[in-house]
Parts: C-alpha cells; structure tokens; sequence
C-alpha cells in the first residue's frame, strides 16, 4: 500500500469517527428531552392532601383613611397678621378664633361710611317732610331715599369685610402646622394651616367588579394598620354609583369612630370584606400558589407527573389561601419548588406533616 492510499484510509476514518459522534449526541439529548427519558431526573417535592372545611369566604383588599372633614385654612382677605390664637396640634371648637388680620383701614371706612349714613339719613327725614308740604317733587325724595340705601349697604359691605378679617374654626378638629408668623402678610393663596376633623374617619377602598353586587350600605366590613394586629370595625356609608373603566373597581367608603385619635389620616389600611361563610372551601399553604399572567395556578399530583391547573383563590391568611374553584379535596398539591416546575414533569413526591 502506497502512501497516499494510507492518507485516504485515515481522512475515511476520520470522516466515519466523526459523523458517529454526531449522531450518538444527537441520540442522546433527544433522550434527555423525553419527560420520561433516561436523564429526566425526578423532581424533589413536598406535597399535601387537599381537603374540604368549613371557612368564612372573605376578600383582602388595601384602602387608605380620609379624615372626616379636612380643609385648608386661608384667608378671604389680604393684610398683615396682628394675632394668631392657636398653637400647632391644638384641638380647636367650631368658632374659635384662629388669627386676626389688620383691620385700621376698614374700621376707618366704616366709620366714614357711618357718618355719611347719618347725613343721608337726615337728608331723607327732611325730604320726606317737604314732600308732604308739596315743597319738592316725587323724584328729589327718591334721590335721598337712595343715597340713604346706599350709605346703608357701603356699611353693611364694610362690615362684611371687618369680619373676615378675623379667621375662625369652621368645624372641631385638630390644627396642623403653622404656616405664617405675626407681622406676615397673607392673601387667598396663603397657606395658613390645615384642619382635620379626625374623630371620625373615613375607610376608602376599591371592590373588584366581580364582587359589586355584594356591597350594600350598612354592610360591615373590618380592616386593620400597618404594624398593629388591632382588628377595627367599620359600617359602609356611601358606594360610588358606577365601576371605573380604567380600573374596573367599584370605590366604597365606611366610617369609623376614631375618639383615640389612634387612626391618621393618610395611612394605608388592609380591610378585609366578608362575603359569605364557604362549608366545603378548600385551604392550601399560599406557597403552593404561581401567580401567572392571566390569573393563578398550582400542581397536583398525577401519575407521577406535575399537572397544572388553573385556580380560582379567596381569603387569605399569613399561611393558607382558600380555594374556589380548580382542585378538590383529595387532590395532591404541590407545595415546594413550584416556581421551577413545568407541566408534565416527573416528581418524586413526600408529604408535608
């Protein structure tokens, strides 16, 4: 055998070595592709047996607390400020004084326009004694008797203006920070301070259009704060009359007592909706849950396999969910390593205790 017939031999193997190792990796990862092939590896999981009890069927919803009645407080009028009469934080009754504006202007107009209401006053009583002596027409009376009229509104319009000069509580409640200083000079768009009607409050809220039907006013509902476990009640007053298109939520209001002063205004609040007692409701540890794009999922067990199913969910607590509708009781539920599993998957399954 010559040298160049060995050259063809060895690039023949070469060629033949090569291919063979194509098609046994080719061979191989399509093994490994098949759910139940010979490198697909059981999954660990633990799983628990779903069963039926007897639970009160609510809705967790987030809302936050309006006061009662809540205003800015600013003034009608512009001028210097002489006195302020409360403090920051003060508890203030319906009327007291809150500040007092310079008034010396005003007080001299009134005085000018008090005295021109005198004269035009006697202008009139003269007026009048002459026309009935036929001493003057009909039309100069008139004219008394008008400037009497207006002597007698320019008054009336500068009292008016006196009073606002003084700023008083329109409603009890609570002062918030002060804005201005004595000596300050304020108009309509000065913000003098804030007024909260707090013993009261308000709970807003927004009910998904699926359960709208179920609001009534009267209807009870509870809700709690941040870091306080406390469970305050509260009574539904007042429901929007139409469902948002943007959110497609309905806005339902309830009012609660607040003598404490415990609850502030602003404060986000996790109120919880009864909407009926469920006697064969099905509860799951809330890890079990895969939240997906157009709703929520779980596996269960079949066959050796993990099977999704879409769910319907309910109330929650700190470590369950309950189940409306996807799975019944007897079911086996998968309850770790959800979050990787995919349908069809080969599970090695050991129950929870």
């Amino acid at each position: 055998m010559n040298k160049k017939s060995i050259i063809y031999l060895l690039l023949a193997c070469a060629v033949f070595g090569g291919g063979y190792f194509l098609i046994t990796a080719k061979k191989d990862k399509k093994e490994a592709d098949k759910p139940n092939g010979k490198k697909d590896m059981p999954v660990p999981a633990q799983a628990i047996i779903a069963k039926s009890s007897v639970a009160d069927r609510s809705i967790n919803l987030s809302g936050s607390i309006d006061a009662e009645e809540q205003v800015e407080i600013r003034s009608e009028v512009s001028g210097r400020i002489t006195k302020i009469y409360f403090s920051e934080g003060q508890r203030i009754k319906q009327g007291e004084p809150l500040i007092k504006i310079d008034d010396i202007e005003l007080q001299a107009q009134l005085r000018q326009a008090q005295t021109t209401n005198q004269l035009n006053a006697e202008n009139e009583r003269r007026a009048k004694l002459l026309l009935q002596k036929g001493a003057i027409s009909q039309e100069e009376f008139d004219i008394a008797s008008a400037a009497l009229k207006t002597s007698l509104a320019q008054i009336q319009l500068i009292q008016a203006q006196i009073s606002k000069t003084t700023i008083r509580a329109p409603f009890s409640g609570m002062i918030g920070l002060r804005n201005i200083s004595v000596g300050a000079i304020v108009s309509s768009s000065t913000l003098i301070t804030n007024l909260v009607k707090d013993n009261l409050v308000k709970i807003t809220f927004a009910v998904p259009e699926k359960y709208s039907n179920i609001i009534k006013i009267n209807m009870p509902i509870e809700f709690s704060v941040a870091n306080d476990p406390t469970v305050i009640k509260a009574n539904i007053y007042a429901v929007e009359p139409q469902v948002s298109l943007n959110t497609r939520t309905l806005t339902v209001r309830a009012r609660a007592t607040n003598d404490q002063g415990k609850l502030k205004v602003g404060s986000f609040v996790n109120v919880i909706v009864p909407i009926e007692v469920e006697n064969d409701a099905i509860s799951i540890p809330t890890e079990a849950i895969v939240p997906v794009q157009d709703g929520k999922k779980v596996f269960v067990l079949q066959h050796g396999l993990a099977k999704e199913v879409k769910v319907e969910t309910g109330a929650r607590t700190d470590k369950d969910i309950v189940i409306l509708s996807g799975i019944s009781a007897g079911d086996t539920v998968l309850t770790t390593g959800v979050l990787s599993l995919k349908d069809g998957a080969k599970v090695k399954v050991s129950l929870a205790n």
